[in-house]
């Protein structure tokens, strides 16, 4: 397909991301309203990223999900190389989702009211003290039995390499006592770049690694949790 093509392709799916996207925020809004947050959590994984995904051309495979207990509480810390990595993270996780997630996304129409109206964790790190009332927000959820995903490397890498973590996300873990557990995401940069809305067909491949238990940690840890989490994440993208 030429370049025209593409373009005028990539419009339509664009197109079709709003689209479901503002059809979706109400039936979440009304599942909340009548059955509770716990499955109008789960419409973005049963209704919004199938349909990112078929819209893209994506097929998503997942390994090692069958070995996390999911009635524990997690905190999932993943890579980041594009803004697909979300609805794959939906689409390869069997629980209601949280994610912690920058200021900034919160004020995006739907997607920013979605989470807000869900529960996620949106935090400002150039306000110290709303930061770590967030971070204590999280805490509580994770005591309440919640799975939370963060990007710890705090923004999309442009190379598709690792970057450092950074120890929010860990501290989180370490003071409620939930397990770490690592997970890589390949191939999602390729379908979506960094930047722009330039998509392709591809598979993108969610690989979950071995939990990481913290209940012996203390908060001075957290940057070396931080350091074997990502050492984790780097060995499970090259196997």
């Amino acid at each position: 397909m030429g370049r025209l093509g593409w373009a005028v392709l990539n419009a339509l799916q664009a197109v079709l991301l709003v689209g479901i996207t503002v059809v979706g925020f109400p039936v979440a809004l009304l599942l909340r309203v009548l059955f509770g947050q716990g499955p109008a959590l789960r419409v973005a994984s049963w209704f919004w990223s199938p349909l990112v995904f078929a819209g893209a051309g994506v097929r998503l495979e997942v390994e090692g999900r069958e070995a996390i207990d999911w009635t524990r509480a997690h905190v999932l810390v993943a890579n980041h190389a594009s803004m697909i990595d979300v609805p794959a993270m939906f689409g390869a996780v069997p629980v209601p989702l949280r994610f912690m997630l920058k200021r900034e996304i919160a004020a995006i129409p739907f997607i920013g009211w979605y989470g807000s109206a869900m529960g996620m964790v949106f935090i400002d790190r150039g306000n110290a003290r709303d930061a770590k009332r967030k971070l204590g927000d999280a805490v509580g959820k994770l005591r309440e039995g919640a799975t939370l995903i963060a990007f710890p490397e705090g923004t999309r890498s442009k190379d598709g390499s690792v970057g450092p973590f950074k120890g929010g996300a860990f501290q989180v873990a370490i003071e409620a006592g939930a397990q770490v557990v690592p997970v890589a995401i390949l191939g999602a940069g390729a379908v979506l770049a960094p930047a722009g809305f330039r998509v392709r067909p591809g598979t993108i491949r969610v690989r979950f690694g071995a939990p990481i238990e913290t209940q012996e940690l203390q908060a001075s840890d957290r940057n070396a949790l931080a350091q074997r989490a990502r050492e984790a994440v780097v060995a499970l993208a090259q196997g």
